[in-house]
């Protein structure tokens, strides 16, 4: 923990027994090297910069928590590869950057700051201190997100017109808070008399608000930006307040922080600026340490990734999720072992199909089969539904996710394919009954996935289940379930055996050695 995080965090995770909990202040960066291969997780805001560096030199780091919305700071490409969880603490600063919002906007149309001068200096200057209102202004906000509503939401209480921007946001959201929808950002500008912008910063919203939209707004329009310096060319913007086309700026981030002493926005007239302070509310500083540390907790503990940025996206929720994500993980890993064995092991294709239950979760199935295809074939410490696909695609490996209305809503199919081969493995993991393994290529089975399977063909001939019982007790391994399948009687037959434990190589070579058995696959499943 460092940074000074909120108390209340803190002892949310000294509460368990299970972790150790070190609080140190922001730590300079050599020193921060030296302790970081001791932990499992790094908690703080944004005074520690979480560099590729620093987490290629954090073998055993899992969770960076990030008491905070942006996440900047961090090396989010790196984590990903690495296979460390991001967590952020997004909706616990909403409210102070929404109230922050409308503080300095109203400090500059009414020139508070420069009337608590005159009043310091011993003045009454009322003449020279006349404002302006917000009403029937129209604020122009780009990114309707949690901090765009909160502000929306209170800025019909002052009677303003409200438009705003944001491609991502559904029509239902724009009609819940009662904001006009602008189809371009030019759009957007062409109404503002106000713009605010509440994105985040990255590829597409850096250098958003320049010189040219600058120059589209207005006359006498004013700039607001408290999401992440760089959005707004600062640069462009000291040149529209200096030729007057602006009417003032409120600005509480920088593309470089602290703000140098003598930059020229320090100077500017008609602007308000603050030494990025959105978050700092003692609620909002509480909230964030609350929401982070809990996050952190429960990935550190229980493997719950579902607050994670740098996992897939998933519609629902993650629980519900979990028998799907386990049936397509251990799918994958019977259809990689069974073609490894036929001799496929460079694996092309990954596909998975789900039904409609659970097709809103599709991208995190895709994430878990990834993870079932590539356990056991690379060595990787940190293994994990983050880094999956990422591994998976550097292996080659072309992966695909969709919906099939040939499928129960919640069963699913994982399909992998190499040297003209393809094998599809399905599953159920229906809400009220554990995950089952239904189909493996053209066989019907129903086999619960856990520990270790062997997956066996046979003909179907007289005494070949009870040669295969008694060689596997006489190996000392227990048979869970034995499911027998065929596709017609004296033809081919397919056998799933659940057993408890680990079958090594000698027992397998044993199994194909039996009359009448074609081949044996042994799938010892990881995270059992």
């Amino acid at each position: 923990m460092t940074d000074d995080i909120d108390r209340d965090g803190i002892a949310l995770l000294e509460a368990e027994p299970a972790l150790r909990v070190d609080e140190v202040p922001t730590l300079p960066v050599p020193a921060l090297m030296e302790r970081i291969g001791d932990y499992d997780a790094i908690i703080g805001r944004s005074a520690t910069r979480i560099s590729a560096e620093l987490l290629r030199h954090a073998p055993r780091l899992r969770v960076v928590g990030r008491a905070g919305v942006g996440v900047d700071n961090v090396a989010m490409d790196v984590a990903t590869e690495l296979g460390v969880a991001v967590i952020n603490a997004p909706a616990g600063n909403t409210v102070a950057v929404a109230e922050l919002f409308f503080g300095t906007v109203l400090g500059l149309l009414r020139q508070l700051p420069r009337a608590w001068e005159t009043m310091r200096e011993g003045k009454w200057d009322r003449a020279s201190l006349m404002g302006a209102e917000l009403k029937g202004r129209t604020l122009g906000i780009v990114g309707l997100g949690r901090i765009g509503g909160e502000v929306a939401t209170r800025a019909h209480a002052f009677g303003m017109e409200l438009v705003a921007f944001d491609p991502y946001v559904a029509d239902a959201r724009f009609a819940a808070l009662r904001v006009r929808r602008a189809p371009t950002l030019d759009a957007l500008l062409d109404d503002a008399d106000i713009l605010t912008v509440h994105t985040p910063l990255n590829d597409e919203t850096t250098g958003l608000i320049g010189r040219r939209e600058l120059a589209r707004l207005r006359a006498g329009a004013i700039v607001a930006n408290l999401a992440r310096g760089g959005i707004v060319d600062d640069v462009a913007l000291q040149a529209a307040l200096e030729s007057g086309h602006l009417k003032g700026a409120v600005l509480d981030v920088y593309a470089r922080e602290p703000l140098s002493p003598d930059h020229p926005l320090r100077q500017a007239p008609n602007v308000v600026l603050t030494p990025h302070i959105g978050a700092n509310t003692a609620e909002a500083q509480r909230n964030v340490a609350v929401d982070v540390c809990a996050a952190v907790r429960d990935a550190l503990l229980r493997g719950e990734l579902s607050r994670s940025m740098n996992v897939a996206a998933v519609a629902g929720e993650w629980k519900e999720l979990q028998p799907a994500m386990l049936v397509a993980r251990r799918a994958a890993a019977v259809a990689r072992a069974i073609l490894a064995d036929m001799g496929v092991r460079a694996v092309q294709r990954l596909t998975v199909r789900c039904g409609s239950a659970i097709a809103g979760g599709r991208e995190l199935l895709l994430s878990a089969a990834a993870l079932g295809a590539v356990e056991g074939v690379i060595e990787h410490d940190r293994l994990n539904l983050i880094n999956a696909r990422a591994l998976a695609e550097g292996r080659g490996l072309e992966l695909t996710a969709g919906e099939s209305g040939m499928l129960p809503p919640n069963a699913l199919e994982v399909s992998l394919r190499g040297a003209m081969q393809e094998l599809t493995v399905a599953g159920n993991a229906p809400a009220d009954g554990g995950p089952r393994l239904t189909r493996i290529g053209a066989f019907h089975v129903d086999v619960n996935p856990r520990q270790t399977l062997i997956v066996l063909t046979n003909r179907d001939v007289p005494g070949v289940i009870g040669r295969v019982g008694t060689l596997l007790g006489d190996a000392q391994v227990n048979i869970a379930e034995y499911h027998q399948a065929r596709m017609a009687q004296g033809g081919e037959a397919l056998a799933v055996i659940s057993v408890d434990g680990h079958v090594d190589a000698s027992v397998r070579q044993r199994l194909c050695e039996l009359p009448d058995v074609q081949g044996a696959s042994v799938v010892q499943f990881r995270g059992a």
